[in-house]
C-alpha cells in the first residue's frame, strides 16, 4: 500500500488541505492519504488553537473517509515531534511505503524541527507550492542540504517507500489558509459587537 502523510494542526481544516491531498494523491498514484491531525506543534502557539478533537473532525469533514482519512495518531501514540511519530509509523506498518506531504512552507521551517535530517534520512518527501513560500523554500538552508536527493517532478511517482529522496511538485496553488479564515472569523466576530 502507498501512504501519503499530511501532517498538520488543522486549525481549521479547509479546502486547500483537500486540494494537496487530491493533486499528491493523483500525482504521486497513492492508494490513501492520512490527515495527521497535531495534538499540539511545539513550533506554535497554543493561544488561537481549538481543541484536538473539534480540528480532528474538521479534518474528517475534509477527508471521504476511504482514501483521504482523518487521523489522530499523534494523540494515540502521545508523540509530539513528527521524528517520534515517523519512527512508530514505520514500525507499526513495515509493509506500507509511506511518502512525506508538505507544503513550501514546512520546508523552509524544516531546519527548526528536532532531528529532521532522521526525517528525511527515513522517509521522502514531496513538497507543494505555497503562495509567497516557494521561492524562499527553495532556495533555503533544507533544500539547499539536501539537494543531491532532489528528483525531478517526473519522478514523483516513484517516491512512496524510497527514502531518501525529494521532489517540488509544480501546480495548481491555492490562497486559503487557516492563518486567513481565523482572522476573518475574528473580523466577523468583532463585528458583531463582540469583544475578544
Amino acid at each position: 500500500m502507498r501512504v501519503g502523510l499530511l501532517g498538520g494542526s488543522f486549525n481549521p481544516a479547509h479546502e486547500g488541505h483537500r486540494h494537496v491531498a487530491e493533486l499528491a494523491m493523483r500525482r504521486l498514484r497513492l492508494d490513501q492519504i492520512w490527515l495527521l491531525v497535531s495534538p499540539g506543534n511545539p513550533l506554535k502557539p497554543t493561544a488561537g488553537m481549538a481543541p484536538f478533537a473539534d480540528r480532528l473532525a474538521g479534518a474528517a469533514g475534509i477527508a471521504d473517509g476511504r482514501r483521504v482519512l482523518a487521523s489522530g495518531t499523534e494523540a494515540t501514540f502521545r508523540t509530539r515531534y513528527t521524528v517520534d511519530t515517523m519512527r512508530l509509523l514505520l514500525r507499526r506498518f513495515p509493509a506500507v511505503r509511506f511518502v512525506w506531504i508538505m507544503g513550501a512552507d514546512i520546508l523552509e521551517q524544516l531546519p527548526r524541527w528536532r532531528r529532521w535530517t532522521d526525517i528525511v534520512r527515513r522517509l521522502a518527501f514531496v513538497v507543494l507550492p505555497r503562495p509567497s513560500y516557494s521561492h524562499r523554500a527553495l532556495a533555503g538552508q533544507a533544500a539547499h542540504r539536501l539537494r543531491a536527493e532532489r528528483r525531478p517532478a517526473r519522478e514523483a511517482r516513484l517516491l512512496p517507500g524510497a527514502a531518501p529522496g525529494w521532489v517540488f511538485l509544480p501546480g495548481r496553488q491555492t490562497a486559503v489558509s487557516a492563518t486567513a479564515i481565523r482572522q476573518a472569523a475574528a473580523i466577523r466576530h468583532v463585528a458583531k459587537g463582540h469583544v475578544p
